[in-house]
């Protein structure tokens, strides 16, 4: 129920209060985004190596403690309520493939929505019946292979012999090899880099050396005929770069598709590339733009943390199809024979004989199988992975003349280093303007273990080793304004063909005033639509989720697409609000709910924004990082819609100004907007109509009845308001 309390009160014909007059005042704000606790940019080699030790054992407990394992939190209860548990869950499905892996997709026993969980894509997991004593042996470990509101599927080395047709939970374990690898690299590093292929570039990252370029800027043929000046200019200053370069790509600029080109041009060159990428995601759209060139590529990864249209670029498919792979095939034959020998053989000396041959087959087998691995490896021009898979030992005493990072401004440094140890130059791409690296231990961020690489670098050299990206392909330009002015100093332009693209204009969607504004704020402030905890402490507002929903439901009614259709929200409670909602609605199904990370390197044609805060003491919590907000606002290609308390969150200036922005540019919906309420309850909608009619003569701006809120008492007279076309209705009973 929405508790309305004070605003019931109102007559039907009663004025809102408004709020204060818009400001032109949003400009670029540096010092919002600075903080005094980040690593200086000029920093030692010995410095980053006695500060960042500690910091990754302080990350690393953060993160074990967060996990069902630790002995700080042996209880299941408290493991549900942190979300790293998912109790009774049923097997509702398994299939075998994905080169050899077992797919478990798993439901909830209730059938409905799963439970707030803090499970991602590519976690590993293990499986145990659900009321399992803590300690207990799994029934087996996987990795999360892919994420629904309803269901979870992990992808198992083998199915679980037992124990699936029983109630079940998995548990999120802490994935200790990630920390394992970056220890090593800061003992690497520690060691003094000499020798190797980093000896020369490993002075310039920390400031010791100035970085060099070549005196002119390298002219090129380009492969992608579509590229813009910015692009063109970056990739030939990328290219003229003798140890590092940044590329600074803002939201919807191309910064993959610039990344593509610089890969294809070294190439040319006849370069031998690593490419990495903070997660898997961004590694895969790497290798799906690579493969049309056909450039000689492998995918180094676990297949179930790889997207299925790659999987062909994958080490092991490679390795499978590869000449020394069918010798081994044949030795594993011939050691199948000899085992079968075994078991019949009654004569010691004979079944010695055998065993003897076998572990020679067997030392056979291993090296021919190493054998093909190198052989893909030294015949790949690039080699892809995620930073962490780049110390695998399959890539030991393998050497790169060039390493290019994407999503560097979302990587940890001492990731990057893991890479950057292994090519005597280097390209970030990356916006540090954008969503930082996710750090769980609030010490170790104060600390400075935040403080990217890319960034250090940007601030360390600037301009002399930067090129931005300056036309953006994503956003209206409205959208994109907001952005380009608060954080890129007015430098993004909107390309032509998206410039004034609108809602409207998709295929089968309607113009209609849901699908009329570019941008559209619907302030809640004056409405009793508070905040609330939920038993985790995350915060959630349940007024605002029906909200969101209800302007959902419009665009889907004026023919726009569910899948086009994303709920940016920034707290876990208010995503699984939302999805209880949505769950409730068929027609629903499709959109995209999920949190500001959820979202980063995604865009859809609508987004709305729930943000959630709204309290007397006018608090707002994260939402005041810009680069979370400035993710959230850029997803949208079309519309972006903010649903919020105006008067909790203007409280932060540079929210203030993001408000601001959207009153001053378009449609305003809300309490502190809307002359007036209608308390409809079931006494029969002609009083209903006549009342709206009549505003609709004194207010013509709110045609079809848009901005016009009914508070409706219960299901009846819900069903009767929702009947006059493009009316917000809330239903709030009386108790």
């Amino acid at each position: 129920m929405i508790n309305l309390g004070e605003s019931l009160s109102l007559t039907p014909l009663e004025f809102c209060p408004s709020l204060s007059s818009c400001s032109n005042s949003s400009q670029h704000r540096t010092d919002e985004r600075k903080k005094s606790n980040k690593m200086p940019s000029a920093v030692s080699l010995q410095e980053f190596v006695s500060t960042i030790g500690p910091l990754i054992d302080l990350e690393k407990e953060a993160e074990i403690s967060a996990s069902i394992s630790s002995g700080s939190s042996r209880s299941l209860d408290s493991a549900r309520k942190r979300g790293s548990t998912i109790l009774n869950l049923k097997c509702v499905d398994v299939q075998t493939g994905l080169m050899g892996k077992a797919l478990l997709e798993f439901q909830s026993t209730k059938g409905d929505v799963l439970p707030p969980h803090k499970f991602g894509t590519h976690d590993v997991v293990v499986l145990k019946p659900s009321k399992a004593e803590l300690g207990s042996p799994p029934l087996g470990q996987g990795v999360v292979y892919r994420l629904k509101d309803s269901s979870i599927t992990v992808a198992f080395d083998d199915i679980p012999e037992e124990g699936l047709n029983n109630p079940l939970r998995l548990e999120k374990v802490a994935n200790e090899v990630t920390y394992r690898r970056m220890k090593d690299t800061l003992i690497n590093l520690s060691k003094g880099v000499h020798k190797g292929p980093a000896a020369d570039l490993v002075p310039v990252l920390f400031g010791e050396k100035p970085p060099a370029m070549s005196k002119k800027d390298a002219s090129f043929s380009a492969f992608n005929s579509n590229l813009d000046h910015s692009q063109k200019d970056a990739i030939s200053k990328a290219l003229s770069s003798k140890n590092v370069f940044l590329l600074h790509g803002p939201p919807g600029t191309g910064k993959t598709t610039t990344v593509v080109e610089i890969i294809l041009q070294e190439v040319k060159r006849g370069s031998k590339i690593l490419a990495c990428a903070a997660s898997n995601i961004a590694v895969d759209n790497i290798v799906e733009r690579l493969v049309p060139y056909r450039v000689k590529l492998v995918r180094l990864g676990h297949p179930a943390r790889l997207l299925p249209q790659v999987l062909d670029s994958a080490l092991d498919a490679q390795v499978l199809r590869g000449d020394n792979s069918a010798l081994a095939n044949d030795v594993r034959k011939e050691i199948k024979a000899l085992n079968g020998k075994l078991l019949k053989a009654k004569d010691k000396n004979a079944k010695r004989d055998i065993r003897k041959e076998l572990r020679a087959l067997s030392k056979e087998e291993q090296k021919r199988q190493q054998l093909a691995v190198a052989d893909v490896i030294k015949n790949a021009h690039v080699v892809l992975t995620t930073l962490t898979g780049a110390l695998s030992q399959k890539l030991d005493n393998t050497s790169f003349d060039l390493v290019i990072i994407d999503e560097a401004a979302q990587a940890l440094e001492i990731a990057c280093w893991i890479a950057l140890l292994k090519g005597s130059r280097c390209i970030l791409a990356g916006d540090h303007l954008q969503l930082p690296p996710t750090i769980q231990s609030v010490e170790a961020e104060n600390k400075g273990l935040g403080r990217t690489l890319f960034e250090r670098l940007a601030d360390l050299y600037g301009d002399e080793i930067t090129s931005m990206l300056t036309v953006q392909y994503r956003m209206h330009e409205l959208i994109m304004d907001w952005s380009s002015k608060e954080l890129y100093n007015s430098k993004i332009k909107a390309h032509p063909s998206v410039a004034a693209h609108m809602l409207y204009d998709l295929d089968n969607a309607k113009r209609t005033s849901a699908t009329e504004p570019t941008l559209l704020l619907i302030d809640i402030a004056g409405c009793d639509m508070e905040e609330k905890k939920d038993e985790e402490d995350s915060t959630l507002n349940e007024g605002e989720a029906e909200v969101a929903i209800s302007h959902v439901k419009r665009l889907i009614e004026s023919g726009v697409r569910g899948t086009d259709i994303g709920i940016i929200t920034p707290y876990a409670a208010q995503v699984v609000l939302l999805k209880m909602l949505k769950s409730k609605e068929d027609k629903l199904r499709d959109i995209e709910i999920s949190t500001v990370d959820g979202f980063q390197g995604r865009e859809k044609e609508a987004i709305i924004i729930s943000m959630v805060r709204s309290n007397s003491k006018k608090e707002v919590g994260f939402l005041s990082d810009c680069r979370r907000m400035n993710v959230a606002v850029t997803r949208a290609r079309r519309q972006c819609s903010l649903v919020c308390d105006s008067e909790t969150v203007s409280s932060d200036q540079f929210l203030k100004r993001l408000v601001e922005y959207f009153e001053e540019h378009e449609v305003v919906v809300g309490s502190a907007r809307l002359p007036f309420f209608v308390p409809f309850f079931d006494t029969g909608a002609s009083v209903y109509y006549d009342i709206t009619y009549r505003l609709l003569d004194l207010y013509p701006c709110y045609a079809n009845g848009y901005g016009i809120i009914a508070f409706a008492h219960n299901n009846n007279a819900q069903q009767r308001c929702s009947s006059f076309h493009d009316c917000f209705v809330l239903k709030c009973g009386i108790e």
